[in-house]
C-alpha cells in the first residue's frame, strides 16, 4: 500500500469517525445534552468539549508538522497534567452553548481530515516521522480510541438508565 493510499484511507477512516459521532449525537438528541451523567457530573456537551479540546491539540500538532514547526498547546503553557487541563478546557466551555459545541465537534472533524490531508506522505506512512508516536506511522495511529474506550461504555449505560 502506498503512503497516499494510507493517507487517503486515515481521512477516509476519520469521516466514518464523524458519520459514528453524528449517529450518537442524533440518539441522545439536543434535549438530554445538558443532563449530568454521561461522565460523572458532566454533561454529555461538557463531554463534547473536552473531547474538542484535545481534538484541537492533536489538530495543531498536524497543522504545525505540515508546517515544519513545533505545535503550542491550546490551553496555557503552565498546564501540564491532565486533571487541570480537563478542568481548563470545562470551565473555558461551561457557558458555551450546546449548539455552539457541537458545531464545533462536527467541523473539528473536516479540520482533523484536512490536517491529515496535508501532510507529506512520509509523515503519514513512516513509522516513527510524527514526533510523539515512537515507532509508529501517523495512518496507523488511533485517533478516537479515547472516546471509544474510555467514554463510549459511560455514555451507553448513561443512555440505557444505568447509574454511572
Amino acid at each position: 500500500m502506498t503512503a497516499t493510499d494510507r493517507r487517503s484511507e486515515l481521512v477516509a477512516h476519520i469521516q466514518s469517525e464523524r458519520h459514528w459521532w453524528a449517529d450518537l449525537v442524533a440518539e441522545i438528541g439536543e434535549g438530554r445534552m445538558n443532563e449530568p451523567g454521561p461522565m460523572g457530573e458532566w454533561t454529555f456537551k461538557d463531554l463534547a468539549a473536552h473531547l474538542l479540546g484535545w481534538r484541537d491539540r492533536t489538530i495543531g500538532r498536524l497543522e504545525a508538522a505540515a508546517q515544519g514547526r513545533e505545535a503550542a498547546p491550546p490551553w496555557p503553557a503552565d498546564l501540564d497534567d491532565d486533571d487541570s487541563i480537563n478542568a481548563w478546557i470545562h470551565e473555558r466551555n461551561r457557558d458555551r452553548s450546546v449548539r455552539e459545541v457541537l458545531d464545533d465537534v462536527d467541523r473539528s472533524y473536516e479540520r482533523l481530515g484536512d490536517a491529515v490531508a496535508a501532510l507529506p506522505e512520509d509523515l503519514v506512512a513512516r513509522p516513527g516521522a510524527m514526533p510523539g508516536l515512537e515507532d509508529q506511522a501517523l495512518a496507523d495511529a488511533d485517533f478516537f480510541g479515547h472516546i471509544h474506550e474510555e467514554h463510549e461504555p459511560s455514555i451507553r449505560a448513561w443512555l440505557d438508565g444505568e447509574a454511572t
